[in-house]
C-alpha cells in the first residue's frame, strides 16, 4: 500500500518523512520496509524510525531537494530484496502484589479482580510500534480497551527495572531503573536492553511480544539465570 508522504527538512543535516498521523499496523509496515529500502541504497546515514515518521540524518546534507527526489525514487519503487522476519517473544512475567503495584487502583477504575486483569493482558499479541522514550522501552500497541489507563498525572521517581506498565491504550516494560509515570502490573526478569550489543535491543518495531505469567519463585529463578548468562528467550517466527 503507498500513502501520501511528506519530507521535511529536519535541523541542519536531517530529513524528517510523515505518514498520516495514526497508529497503524499497515503504516508501521510501510515505516519498516523503507527504512529497510534506506539502509541499503542510501550512504552515510542514521535512521530513526517511530510511530508514524523516519528521521534521516546524514554527515553532511549539501543538497536537500536532490537528497529528498532521490528518496521519493526509492520509495516509488519499493523493491525489498529480501523478505523481513518478525519474531513473537514470549516475555515471562510475574503479577504478584510486591511487583504490581498499581493493579489496585485498576481494579477499582474497571471493577475487575486482579486474576481477570492478569488474564486480559497476558491473552493477546503486542505489536511493537515503537522504542523510546528511554533507550529500550518499548511502546506495545494491541492492549485490551478493557484495561486502558491513562498515565500518572505525576511520575514516580524510581520505576524499577523489568516493570511492566499500562500507559493509556499500550503497555510496556522499563529497561532499567528511571523515572516513569505507566501504571506498574507486574515485573518481568528478562534483559530487554543492553548498550554493548548490536543492535542493544533484540526486539526491533514489527516484532510482537506475549506476556506470560510466572510464580515469584520462578521470577527469582529466572533473574539468576539471566544475570549468569543462562536464560534464552522463547520466539517464534510469525511472518515465514
Amino acid at each position: 500500500m503507498s500513502y501520501l508522504l511528506t519530507y521535511k527538512r529536519f535541523g541542519k543535516n536531517s530529513i524528517l518523512i510523515e505518514w498520516p498521523n495514526t497508529i497503524d499496523e499497515m503504516i508501521l509496515q510501510s515505516i519498516i520496509e523503507y527504512k529497510s529500502l534506506i539502509e541499503k541504497n542510501i550512504k552515510n546515514k542514521s535512521i530513526i524510525n517511530s510511530y508514524n515518521s523516519l528521521l534521516v540524518s546524514f554527515n553532511s546534507l549539501n543538497n536537500f531537494q536532490k537528497t529528498i527526489d532521490e528518496l521519493k525514487a526509492l520509495y516509488s519503487k519499493k523493491k525489498i530484496s529480501e523478505k523481513l522476519k518478525f519474531y513473537r517473544w514470549y516475555i515471562p512475567v510475574c503479577y504478584e502484589n510486591e511487583f504490581g503495584s498499581d493493579l489496585q487502583d485498576l481494579e477499582k477504575k474497571y471493577n475487575l479482580d486482579q486474576e481477570k486483569i492478569i488474564k486480559i493482558h497476558t491473552a493477546f499479541n503486542y505489536k511493537l510500534y515503537n522504542i523510546g522514550f528511554i533507550p529500550g522501552f518499548m511502546y506495545l500497541g494491541g492492549l485490551n480497551k478493557k484495561i486502558h489507563f491513562p498515565r500518572k498525572r505525576t511520575p514516580i521517581l524510581d520505576v524499577k527495572k523489568g516493570s511492566v506498565g499500562i500507559g493509556g491504550s499500550h503497555t510496556g516494560i522499563y529497561p532499567h531503573n528511571s523515572p516513569g509515570g505507566w501504571n506498574i502490573i507486574g515485573n518481568s526478569p528478562v534483559n530487554l536492553f543492553n548498550p554493548n550489543a548490536n543492535p542493544p535491543c533484540f526486539i526491533k518495531p514489527g516484532d510482537e511480544v506475549r506476556f506470560f505469567t510466572i510464580s515469584k519463585k520462578d521470577h527469582k529463578k529466572i533473574k539468576s539465570k539471566v544475570e549468569s548468562n543462562n536464560y534464552k528467550l522463547v520466539k517464534k517466527l510469525i511472518n515465514d
